[in-house]
């Protein structure tokens, strides 16, 4: 059986790592280089970064960060935020990337992602969704760092995207999002039966029940998680050998 895998997520504004609730009211939560090589020390399986401006602020990832993260960690490093071209990925991928995450570019050109997928491999794009659950029990994907509505349905969204060659999704519930309630657990258990890639949830753990949860309910294959990493509430250690107690199997 795979192994879940445990990911922490820096987000990036200004060049320091950032956290917010639901989409907002954003803190500071350190060094982005200093946490990463924490992180890739305490036995997390990958790291994700993820520039939550580049996209309203219509510039491109800051690929010298991405190069000084990368030579401090030995572990699968996505990058994401403005990358619209396959140029963008190319830089990425130079400076130490292994994967790169689209999302509201590839929603607006669904092409890229075929392009992505068929210069760079599958196994490189990652689809981030930014997923709200409305009044009508519905999952809506949301653009432009959750400040934009579509009309289309995430479960949609995800099969197109996988029909055109995206590798594996990284779902966000804006709901649950900083609230450390827990994962959103219907919408990631629906993804992962009904789609053919893996699934990584985002948003809303808050302690080690939370990601045995998704993982055992939610049917997760990797659980994503910022604040309660990078204000030291759990550790990655902990949180594993408490999953491995409870037959979650996972690299310690």
């Amino acid at each position: 059986m795979l192994t879940k895998r445990i990911i922490p997520c820096l987000d990036i504004k200004d060049g320091r790592t950032v956290k917010g609730i639901n989409f907002e009211q954003i803190r500071d939560a350190g060094d982005p280089v200093e946490l990463a090589a924490l992180y890739a020390q305490q036995g997390a399986d990958e790291l994700v970064f993820l520039d939550i401006t580049a996209t309203v602020e219509r510039r491109k990832t800051l690929s010298e960060l991405v190069n000084k993260i990368a030579h401090k960690i030995n572990i699968p490093f996505t990058v994401g935020g403005g990358i619209q071209t396959e140029e963008d990925v190319s830089i990425l991928l130079q400076n130490g990337a292994d994967k790169i995450s689209v999302n509201s570019a590839a929603f607006k050109n669904p092409s890229i992602i075929q392009s992505f997928a068929t210069n760079f491999g599958s196994q490189c794009v990652v689809l981030a969704i930014d997923a709200k659950c409305e009044e009508d029990g519905r999952w809506y994907v949301y653009l432009n760092g959750g400040r934009i509505k579509t009309d289309k349905l995430v479960e949609e969204w995800a099969k197109e995207a996988v029909d055109l060659g995206v590798g594996e999704i990284l779902l966000t519930s804006m709901n649950h999002d900083g609230t450390k309630q827990g994962f959103a657990l219907d919408i990631t258990a629906k993804l992962s039966e009904t789609l053919s890639v893996p699934i990584i949830a985002s948003g809303g753990g808050g302690n080690a029940q939370h990601f045995y949860d998704v993982f055992a309910k939610g049917k997760a294959d990797a659980a994503l998680a910022a604040s309660i990493f990078h204000y030291k509430e759990v550790s990655i250690p902990e949180l594993k050998n408490y999953l491995y107690q409870q037959q979650i199997p996972v690299r310690l």
